[in-house]
């Protein structure tokens, strides 16, 4: 009777209404990129006893829509929320959840990596869709009349990794005589996005573009040739505490040109700007990095020419790596 009353006048109707919105600004802009990058969206509750309660999935121009919300229909109560979300590009594969549309419990939302398998163990040679995660505890929903929003942060557990090979001397490279990988066991998310005990997964390169441009000198008569090889890999979440190792190898060679723990160097351009967040909140909001590295006379990597990484270069000393 107190919903008829002169003080819900204003609202219209008695009914209480749940929205979910959905935010993506744990990037380098610290800007809400939910709109351009995720195309669709998996959200679950469960109550106090651990048990499902509501789920819902929406995806396409629903969810790129300016101002975009979930309606969640539940009762008035405490609850966790744990979303799966995922941006789709052509010909991109990926991830699968583990629990499906109907999960018993939030452990059965785990996000495993689609792969495949050879004689050499389990692999992906496709380029990944991007792959977000949030959740939030212990939300309160409360019967009061009205609309009530609650905003759920979201996380990307996707990495695009560019390598680029150039000949110190500027001749072009066969794309054929070269192999790009990264390897790690991060291919098993649980329910609140750490990464799960899981075999390792070789990344290798989805896309291998050579190319030439001819640069003038300065009084325009002569012209000098630039090539360069680039190779495109995409990993699941990088970890502070699973290593992640970046692997060149040529056709014919005993070993490897190029081996390195991908996560301690790319933390090396981390920079003073970005002190202020963690180890693992940068590998969160950086989700791309271009590496250049330079060959000799030999095809070998040119140590003594560094690693430019993100515009970033980083000079080493040969000591047998």
């Amino acid at each position: 009777m107190s919903c008829d009353s002169a003080i819900y006048d204003n609202e219209g109707d008695c009914s209480v209404t749940y929205r979910v919105k959905f935010r993506y600004d744990r990037n380098m802009k610290y800007a809400d990129a939910f709109q351009a990058e995720v195309n669709a969206v998996s959200l679950y509750l469960f109550d106090k006893q651990g048990r499902l309660a509501w789920s819902g999935t929406e995806s396409g121009p629903a969810v790129a829509a300016e101002g975009y919300s979930m309606t969640v229909d539940v009762a008035p109560g405490t609850y966790d929320m744990i979303a799966w979300c995922h941006g789709i590009k052509e010909r991109a594969t990926g991830f699968t959840l583990r629990g499906g549309d109907n999960p018993a419990s939030k452990s059965d939302l785990e996000c495993s990596l689609t792969r495949k398998t050879d004689a050499a163990g389990s692999y992906t040679d496709t380029d990944l869709h991007g792959l977000y995660h949030g959740a939030l505890r212990s939300v309160v929903l409360t019967d009061t009349y009205g609309t009530h929003d609650v905003t759920l942060n979201l996380t990307k557990n996707t990495n695009v990794v560019r390598v680029v090979l150039q000949h110190i001397d500027g001749s072009p490279l066969d794309k054929e005589l070269f192999d790009f990988s990264i390897t790690s066991a991060n291919g098993l998310m649980s329910h609140d996005n750490s990464i799960m005990a899981d075999e390792t997964i070789t990344y290798k390169a989805w896309a291998k573009t050579s190319g030439t441009a001819q640069m003038p000198d300065a009084d325009g008569r002569a012209t000098t040739s630039v090539s360069a090889l680039l190779a495109e890999m995409t990993t699941s979440r990088l970890m502070t505490d699973t290593p992640a190792t970046l692997t060149v190898t040529r056709r014919g060679a005993a070993k490897p040109i190029i081996q390195i723990p991908l996560t301690d160097f790319v933390l090396m351009i981390k920079g003073e700007y970005n002190r202020v967040m963690d180890d693992q909140e940068y590998l969160d909001r950086q989700d791309e990095y271009n590496m250049t590295f330079f060959l000799d006379e030999n095809n070998d990597w040119h140590m003594t020419s560094g690693i430019i990484i993100n515009s970033w270069r980083i000079v080493l000393q040969d000591t047998g790596m």
